[in-house]
């Protein structure tokens, strides 16, 4: 049974804006390794340090956070805050969750645009290409260690594989289909919501109402004016309008939709190269945040060697924060506008199934990507062969880069053989690119 926040148990402490604000600062600082490091980190400051919320309600927030589109983390962080201090809490907490990465990843994107071809520099961000590859691979595995419990889910996997990878289907569509078949595979099920009691706060659920269209229109807004002043051949237009879209469809985070995020700006819009866009992930998993920030190196490099009339540091800030406020506003508006209502409601027996048939096939997705990856990592020509409906890459194999090679391998066994940090890591496999680049 779940509680609303203003009716804790006394077991549970109340937490201050200040406390609350120093806290997710803290954890906004530390986020480093991902969603499941990250709600980790969250659960042992709120649930075991502070004790500002019980185990169940907790869960309940995470439960919610990951039926929605976006970066879990980030919005559990918001829902957070918006239990323990209404919407002001809930806007501190996500934005401080974004923020430290945000910045850090606008001063590396600038390092890259301005002295990425300094052979220092080239080494460093070979190096963290090459490590990209084994942290793909341990997701991929958690996840199917999770994931696969049954030969459907296998099954489901393995067709996502197959339609992304060998016939291109549009990452949104398999998605919608995954929902449809885990609806459709385990079935409704017997089972009703459960309505849980909570104190009635009509004030907290009509600010929240509030804030959510506050964001809407700040979201919105901007959107329809970019469009409407500029055209939709304006990069500031593309720009708005897909980070937009990625935010409403990135279901099953992030790893999930980088095939599809990588597909659009490489190939359809060609804003960055397919090496641009493995350092940005690179470089997106050496700092803290969710892994989506990767989106705000896209839109800095995009915008930088667009060019626009504008200085290349100057457009490629104005890019990335036009990013990071089409991405993540629309997060704010998904928790604001649901959690007065999914307080009520503990399980929805078709939504866990849905969401079900959508986890079975990121596996899938995520296959796709690892595989994509590493072909282009360790190959230097790498064509394609289409057959009927079907196109597969082809790398040369007299083509394989032989130090990628290694510094993956050794990227694989520091962090899946011998359970090494994901910092440690990228620090020793950007460190071992620069010699390598330097005295090879």
């Amino acid at each position: 049974m779940t509680v609303d926040a203003s009716s804790a148990p006394s077991a549970h402490e109340p937490a201050s804006f200040g406390e609350v604000t120093a806290a997710f600062a803290r954890i906004g600082f530390l986020s480093f390794g991902g969603p499941a490091a990250q709600i980790a980190l969250m659960h042992k400051v709120v649930v075991d340090e502070k004790k500002w919320l019980p185990e169940d309600r907790f869960l309940h927030a995470l439960n919610y956070c990951m039926l929605l589109p976006g970066p879990e983390a980030m919005q559990l962080a918001t829902y957070i805050g918006w239990l323990l201090q209404g919407v002001r809490g809930g806007l501190i907490a996500g934005a401080l969750f974004i923020l430290p990465g945000f910045l850090v990843l606008l001063g590396l994107a600038t390092l890259y645009v301005t002295l990425g071809d300094v052979p220092a520099v080239e080494g460093l961000l070979f190096g963290l290409q090459a490590a990209v590859l084994a942290i793909v691979l341990q997701a991929l595995i958690k996840l199917s260690q999770k994931t696969l419990t049954s030969p459907l889910a296998a099954a489901l996997a393995l067709a996502a594989f197959t339609a992304l990878y060998v016939f291109d289907v549009p990452f949104p569509l398999v998605i919608g289909v995954a929902a449809l078949l885990g609806v459709a595979v385990w079935g409704r099920g017997q089972g009703t919501s459960i309505e849980t009691p909570v104190a009635a706060n009509a004030e907290r659920n009509a600010s929240s109402l509030r804030a959510a269209i506050v964001c809407a229109g700040l979201w919105l807004l901007p959107l329809v004016l970019l469009v409407l002043g500029l055209g939709l051949q304006s990069l500031w237009a593309q720009q708005a309008l897909f980070f937009s879209w990625t935010a409403i469809i990135t279901f099953g985070g992030a790893y999930a939709v980088l095939a599809y995020i990588t597909q659009v700006v490489v190939q359809d819009f060609a804003w960055l190269s397919t090496a641009d866009m493995v350092t940005g992930l690179g470089l997106a998993e050496s700092t803290p945040g969710p892994l989506i920030l990767v989106l705000v190196f896209v839109g800095y490099v995009a915008a930088a060697q667009a060019g626009l009339g504008l200085d290349p540091v100057l457009a490629g800030l104005l890019g990335g924060t036009l990013t990071l406020w089409f991405t993540f506003l629309p997060c704010f508006v998904w928790i604001f506008l649901g959690a007065p209502f999914v307080e009520r409601t503990r399980e929805i027996v078709w939504l866990k199934n849905a969401l079900r048939g959508v986890t079975s096939a990121v596996v899938g997705v995520i296959a796709s990507l690892a595989v994509w990856f590493a072909i282009q990592v360790l190959f230097d020509v790498v064509s394609a062969v289409n057959v009927g409906p079907a196109s597969l890459p082809a790398p040369m194999l007299s083509s394989l880069n032989i130090e990628a090679l290694v510094i993956a391998l050794i990227a694989g066994v520091l962090l899946i053989g011998l359970k090494r940090g994901l910092f440690t890591t990228l620090g020793f496999c950007a460190a071992l690119g620069v010699a390598l680049t330097l005295f090879a």
